[in-house]
């Protein structure tokens, strides 16, 4: 039996696809995508020049795309084009002054110049736009430290590790930090690197020594301390007919384990430990996250992003453990308030890939907490 119409819908069909491609000829904001995408394509290549050249394509189409100037910049910077990387994170912020990420840019290239004082006043800026910017902070305390600025110094590095405890152990080798390093409020960042490394799983001198970087001398200091504050124990382990002195965390510190405590009908049951019950929280918001995307739903999306912002909620956790990925999220609510549904289809996939990466690392530190 012949189907009406059937014909008549194989030609609209077909007639949608011509206007599809059309439209894509001419879509402007669909050619500067594209050139976006080849320029990344080119740095990740470290043809650096190259990517230059499409950005620059890229921005005669829209002169005003912060992305791409970003990306511009950024390369410019790489190239030593210190001068033209300088104009460029100025034009962004002709656009935006409000951008912590090119004020923090823009410090690093007076950095570079070796002119400190002018990379604090643009480090201070960035802080202003965003004080959880933990790489702004610990930039901050770099130049703090090179203008000798020691207490500013200690209290920014201090602020960057609270963000990030990551930051800690950067700290100690870098250069940057030479004026502090001797100061007691240093010693007290290498007691937060030394007592981070513990709680890994590293426990004896020479597995501390390896992942902290620090020296042997200031190693057993920090440790002395740490014990006189009651935080670590020492024990020894044996090694054929040898006895190595080995730190562990003190039980009031390691609550790994949760509490006990009796449960329906008398059977004792074990409390959650609070890092597993912040990963099932997460884990449930992804969840929801993803649902709120796949369906389409920006408003549900926007609220849900509130889960992974709000320090009352997930927003510390996702700081301390997925800091760039709470910087996104922060600006996808941003711009989806701004320009709604464009920029919702235009970065649907990419807001799906992170939370899918995002969910791996939660699921894989939810079967270590469990074990």
């Amino acid at each position: 039996m012949k189907k009406p119409f059937q014909r008549a819908l194989k030609g609209k069909k077909s007639e949608d696809l011509e206007k599809k491609e059309i439209t894509s000829l001419v879509d402007a904001d669909y050619n500067r995508r594209t050139l976006f995408k080849k320029g990344i394509n080119l740095m990740a290549d470290h043809k650096l020049e190259d990517a230059v050249d499409v950005f620059e394509q890229a921005l005669r189409i829209d002169p005003e795309d912060v992305e791409t100037l970003m990306k511009l910049g950024y390369s410019r910077f790489h190239l030593d084009d210190h001068s033209e990387a300088l104009r460029i994170y100025d034009k962004i912020l002709d656009i935006d002054v409000t951008n912590p990420e090119a004020w923090n840019l823009k410090s690093l290239v007076h950095y570079e110049q070796k002119k400190y004082a002018k990379a604090l006043a643009s480090i201070e800026k960035a802080v202003e736009s965003d004080p959880v910017y933990g790489m702004a902070w610990y930039n901050k305390a770099c130049y703090q430290s090179l203008l000798s600025q020691i207490p500013e110094s200690l209290e920014s590095l201090k602020r960057s590790v609270e963000i990030d405890v990551k930051n800690a152990r950067k700290s100690i080798r870098d250069k940057d930090f030479k004026n502090v390093k001797t100061e007691e409020g240093f010693k007290r960042i290498e007691e937060v690197v030394v007592l981070e490394s513990i709680r890994q799983g590293y426990h004896t001198i020479g597995a501390i020594v390896w992942t902290t970087y620090m020296d042997r001398v200031d190693l057993e200091k920090a440790l002395k301390k740490l014990m006189g504050k009651g935080l670590i124990v020492q024990n020894e382990k044996r090694d054929g007919l040898h006895r190595i002195p080995v730190w562990d965390l003190a039980p009031n510190v390691a609550k790994r384990m949760g509490e006990e405590k009796k449960g329906l009908f008398g059977i004792t049951t074990k409390k959650l430990p609070i890092p597993v019950k912040n990963l099932k929280n997460l884990s449930e918001s992804i969840q929801i996250a993803r649902e709120a995307i796949e369906e389409e739903n920006i408003e549900k999306t926007i609220d849900i992003f509130d889960e992974f912002i709000e320090i009352s909620r997930s927003g510390n956790y996702m700081i301390e453990n997925f800091f760039e990925e709470h910087r996104e999220i922060r600006l996808w609510k941003i711009r989806l308030k701004d320009r709604g549904v464009d920029y919702f289809f235009d970065n649907k996939e990419k807001m799906l890939d992170l939370f899918d990466n995002i969910e791996s690392t939660v699921t894989k530190k939810l079967r270590e907490e469990v074990a």
